[in-house]
Parts: structure tokens; C-alpha cells; sequence
């Protein structure tokens, strides 16, 4: 099929091509008498005022207005304007900031348990197959919750105040790996304007040495550094809100978790109370 569409193009083209070169032969074998005959016939032409009928073409910028400039444009544009340096470890620290927060993100997600429906299958499991029956549950279940359940049963024979204890002690260490990285954001969020600031103070000194170099204020000798030190102090701030939008998601994510920890451990707790007086 291919091939045949390929043959029917240059087939095309060859007859395009043909009926011009005949065309052109046939004006070109007009008698010459025919054409002194048209050339007596067609009447003189009036000298054509140049002014009036040709004119010359002026561009409308209506017509054909300048495409703008993407987003995308516009940053890589302001980037560099303000200056490499600086912009380079603001641009790290999003990066550093944003990897962090999604590692966070992706851990305390995996880390959500339904509370209530692994209560329910636990009390079940525990009240038809005992202890050790709802030790594997609780190994299977994904999550601090159920890894708690866990702990607080294997410590069951050692007396229900020992349950307990373990209990306490093993949540605090699971609220620990939950907090952990937040730090890392924190101190994301601060450095960004930090070196912000920075790069305004660094691009103010650099502003007067043009001053003093120059003999003169104006306001061309003050706008390279005024720019350099507005744009890194811009910067600076859209990371720093960036990173606090996900540091206050990832907190109130972990405190959503700490308080169905804390929940279910004083029902899973009563529960082990009524199991230990029927048995």
C-alpha cells in the first residue's frame, strides 16, 4: 500500500510537471504576427503615479502581533538574570526540600490503617483462635498500628501491665519514625529565604560598588544590582512556601496517625481485659 501511494505521488508530480513544460511550449509557439497584433492592440499604458498606486506595505502590529513568552520562558529568563550562584542552591534546596517531603509523604500514606476495621477483625481472630492466631493477623497487617497490637501480644503472658508498658514504650518509638525527616524540611524552609536575603544584601553591595565606580546615581547603574537582589530574595520565598505547604501536610498527616495509635490502644487494651476474664 505503501508503495502503491508512493507511485501515484511521483505519478502526480510527473503529470503536474509534463503539463506545465507543454503549456509553456505552446506560448512560446504563438506565430510572432499574433503577438505584434496583441502588442498594437493592447492601448498605452498611463505612467502610474508612484505615490498613489504603489504605496509601500507598512507593518500593522495588529496583524500580526509577538507571540508571548511561556511561564517556563519567564523563569528560565528571570533565573539567570539573577545570577547563578545563588539561584543554583535555592534551586537545590527545593529540590533536597521536595524529595524529602515526598518520601514523607509516600511513607505516612502506606503507613494509614484502618483502625476500626483491624480492631474488629482482631477481636474476632482473638475470640475464636486466641493469642497466638491474632499475632498473625496483626504480623500480616501493614502499619504502626498493627505493629503495636503486635508487640503489646507478645508480651500477653507477662500480665496485662506489662501489655501495657510495652505498649506505651513501643508507640513512642513508632511516633519517632514518623517525625522523622520533618526536621529536614524545617530546616529547608529556613534557608531558603536565608540565602534570599543573602543574595539582596550581596546584590545591594554590588549595586553601590557601581555607584561609587560610576561617579553617579542613576538609574541605570543601580538596576543590575536592585534586580539581582529582588529576584533572589523571590526565590527564596516561593521555596520556602513550597516546602511549608508539604511540612504542614506531612504534620497533620502524622497527627492523624498518632491519634488512631493512641485510639485504638486503649480499645485494644480493653479488649485484652474482657478476653483475659473469660479465659
Amino acid at each position: 500500500m505503501k508503495k502503491l501511494f508512493a507511485l501515484l505521488t511521483v505519478a502526480g508530480f510527473l503529470t503536474f510537471g509534463i503539463s506545465n513544460t507543454l503549456l509553456a511550449q505552446e506560448e512560446n509557439a504563438q506565430p510572432v504576427e499574433a503577438q505584434t497584433e496583441q502588442v498594437a492592440e493592447t492601448p498605452a499604458v498611463e505612467p502610474a503615479a508612484p505615490a498613489q498606486e504603489v504605496a509601500p506595505v507598512q507593518s500593522n502590529p495588529l496583524a500580526a502581533p509577538e507571540t508571548d513568552a511561556t511561564f517556563h520562558e519567564v523563569l528560565k529568563k528571570q533565573f539567570i538574570d539573577g545570577g547563578w550562584g545563588f539561584m543554583s542552591v535555592i534551586l537545590l534546596i527545593l529540590v533536597l526540600g521536595l524529595a524529602v517531603s515526598i518520601e514523607r509523604i509516600i511513607y505516612l500514606t502506606l503507613s494509614t490503617t484502618n483502625t476500626k476495621k483491624l480492631l474488629t477483625e482482631l477481636e474476632a481472630t482473638l475470640n475464636k483462635g486466641g493469642v497466638e492466631k491474632a499475632k498473625d493477623l496483626c504480623r500480616n497487617t501493614r502499619g504502626p498500628v498493627a505493629s503495636i497490637f503486635y508487640q503489646g501480644l507478645m508480651r500477653y503472658n507477662d500480665g496485662l501491665e506489662e501489655v501495657e508498658k510495652s505498649i506505651v514504650s513501643y508507640g513512642s518509638v513508632m511516633t519517632g519514625n514518623l517525625e522523622s525527616g520533618a526536621s529536614w524540611i524545617s530546616l529547608f524552609i529556613a534557608l531558603g529565604p536565608m540565602l534570599g536575603f543573602m543574595g539582596t544584601v550581596i546584590g545591594m553591595i554590588a549595586a553601590f560598588d557601581a555607584i561609587a565606580a560610576a561617579g553617579d546615581i542613576s538609574p541605570t547603574v543601580v538596576a543590575g544590582g536592585m534586580k539581582v537582589a529582588l529576584l533572589t530574595t523571590v526565590f527564596g520565598l516561593i521555596v520556602a512556601v513550597i516546602l511549608q505547604i508539604c511540612y504542614n501536610f506531612i504534620l497533620n498527616k502524622i497527627e492523624g496517625i498518632v491519634n488512631d495509635m493512641e485510639d485504638s490502644s486503649i480499645t485494644f487494651m480493653d479488649m485484652l481485659h474482657a478476653y483475659s476474664k473469660k479465659n
